[in-house]
């Protein structure tokens, strides 16, 4: 079973701007060619995450895009969405896997290597890791990670490193130099003037990466 593990990860956010909806985000950044749209909201009611997740949901299936919910595995059963991303407070993965099952993509958060090394013997997917560089979009502890500790994980890792925090369109090619799978970005494309373009800037670089890489 072959599970698709986008390179361009988008978490929709209407923290960092207020001009447009979730689901409004998450159409503009599939239309400039993310892979993966991720939900996470943390000031709603369960009821409202709900159907968000549902309007999200809509878009992604018409697309094509996985829906992975941030921390809340109630609300990806409830809408049956492609998987969940759980941070270090979450539920653990293992347990996330037995709820979910086999199929669905469950990815886990670290920011150190003992960490990452545990979130990927209990089963996940894929690792987010970061702060990388600087943020505001969300409340981060600690200073930035940067490339050399992403380089480090990326070698210790066997499952796909996705990188976060303070990802844009100046730097995200660091970032893969340094080993990532891909990135996770919010307020570079959701607080961009236009969020489609500044997703295409993003997947356009990417894939010129890794064109080079497969020529090379």
């Amino acid at each position: 079973m072959t599970k698709r593990i986008g390179r361009l990860h988008v978490l929709t956010n209407e923290t960092v701007q207020s001009r447009f909806t979730h689901a409004e985000l998450a159409e503009m950044a599939i239309a400039g060619g993310a892979d993966t749209i991720q939900f996470r909201e943390k000031k709603r009611s369960t009821k409202e995450l709900v159907a968000i997740a549902e309007s999200l949901r809509r878009v992604c299936r018409a697309r094509n895009v996985p829906l992975i919910i941030n921390d809340r595995v109630d609300i990806a059963l409830a809408v049956d969405a492609d998987g969940v991303h759980l941070g270090q407070r979450d539920l653990p993965v293992a347990v996330a896997r037995k709820l979910l099952g086999p199929e669905k993509i469950i990815g886990g958060t670290a920011a150190t290597l003992d960490e990452a090394i545990a979130v990927q013997n209990e089963g996940a997917d894929y690792l987010g890791f970061g702060h990388i560089y600087s943020t505001t979009s969300k409340q981060k502890h600690g200073a930035p990670k940067g490339p050399a500790a992403l380089a480090e994980i990326c070698g210790a890792l066997a499952i796909p490193v996705i990188a976060i925090g303070g990802i844009d369109q100046e730097n995200f090619l660091s970032v893969f130099d340094a080993g990532a799978w891909g990135i996770a970005v919010i307020a570079s494309v959701c607080a961009a003037p236009d969020p489609t373009l500044a997703a295409r800037e993003l997947k356009n670089g990417i894939d010129s990466k890794f064109r080079q890489r497969s020529e090379s």
